[in-house]
């Protein structure tokens, strides 16, 4: 009897191992966001979804506020296996795929919506393609909305209010030629770092989305947010090639369902994100301006000559067709 037991243990193992029934799997899913950010609360539903969906087998463990590495960091750990999933930044992803700086050209999208049917259509995927031959796997486009100039100095009113200005960029070479175009300093500076650099005066201003300034609370250190709309940016929802191959066919669907929820959820809270966070931030202190875009517009157009005639520019050539085509 005794033989018996121990080969049907033995047997049970070997079923459970084949099939994948059963086995705890763990996941790391990193980002820089704070939390109440739409990349953070989209990162807990997609975990949350996952653990559905598998039962509670598959166990996506969240880690905001790059406590994993900032962003260039995590995108070289997806690529080697050592992260699952990230959701990253355009600027950190392009140093790997340059195609993503092409969505980062000025004053590309007037509005989310005509953005996200660019990414969601063949440039999208042709953008996806050369990801995975990078070794990361698009699971989503998520959303890091239109970027707002705010700064400590004055309100921005044209571009010549910006000459000498010292502005942080993320390490994202269109946002720097865009600051570098207007007159600006431009200064790299990791968002983890921004808030400490704006109280010292290491810099005077910085550009994101609300969403971004109002869950980092940059509003205690910045009194001046000037509507320019300069640049859309995404938030590429990746996965190690790496780690999505050695998947069984069944948990890749449940990850790829997953993705496709959180993505809708996370583009939903950062549409709404511009249209409730005013008001707060208003009571906050911060001074809002809406100055006349057109010098902007012109002052940028160099941005996108360069670009158009650099190595990736056949790729931005596609992006800028679609995008107008979409408006």
């Amino acid at each position: 009897m005794k033989i018996r037991l121990n080969a049907l243990a033995v047997a049970l193992a070997a079923v459970v191992a084949s099939t994948g029934a059963f086995a705890q799997m763990k996941l790391t899913l990193g980002h820089n966001a704070a939390p109440g950010n739409p990349k953070h609360e989209a990162s807990v539903r997609f975990a949350e979804i996952v653990k559905a969906k598998s039962g509670g087998r598959i166990d996506v463990q969240v880690s905001p506020s790059a406590q994993l590495g900032d962003d260039a960091a995590m995108v070289t750990a997806l690529r080697t296996g050592a992260m699952d999933i990230s959701a990253n930044s355009q600027g950190a992803i392009s140093a790997a795929v340059p195609e993503y700086a092409a969505f980062g050209m000025p004053f590309l999208f007037p509005s989310l919506p005509q953005a996200w049917k660019v990414l969601d259509g063949p440039v999208g995927k042709e953008l996806a393609d050369k990801s995975a031959e990078k070794g990361l796997v698009v699971l989503g486009y998520w959303d890091n909305g239109i970027r707002h100039m705010s700064n400590n100095k004055k309100p921005l009113t044209k571009p010549e209010d910006l000459k000498g200005m010292k502005m942080r960029t993320p390490p994202d070479a269109v946002t720097v030629d865009i600051m570098q175009a207007l007159g600006a300093e431009a200064q790299q500076i990791k968002f983890s770092e921004l808030y400490v650099a704006l109280q010292q005066g290491v810099v005077d201003g910085q550009e994101n989305p609300l969403m971004n300034v109002h869950s980092s609370k940059l509003y205690e250190v910045q009194k001046f947010i000037s509507y320019t709309a300069h640049k859309y940016e995404l938030t590429p929802f990746v996965m190690s090639k790496r780690t999505m191959d050695r998947l069984s066919e069944a948990d890749r669907k449940i990850i790829r369902e997953a993705a496709a929820e959180a993505t809708q959820f996370n583009r939903k809270m950062s549409l709404e994100a511009d249209q409730r966070l005013e008001a707060d931030l208003k009571s906050k202190g911060i001074q809002f301006t809406k100055p006349d875009l057109a010098p902007f517009v012109k002052a940028t157009q160099p941005v996108i000559d360069k670009w158009t005639a650099g190595p990736q520019g056949e790729f931005v050539r596609k992006v800028i067709a679609a995008a107008r085509a979409a408006n």
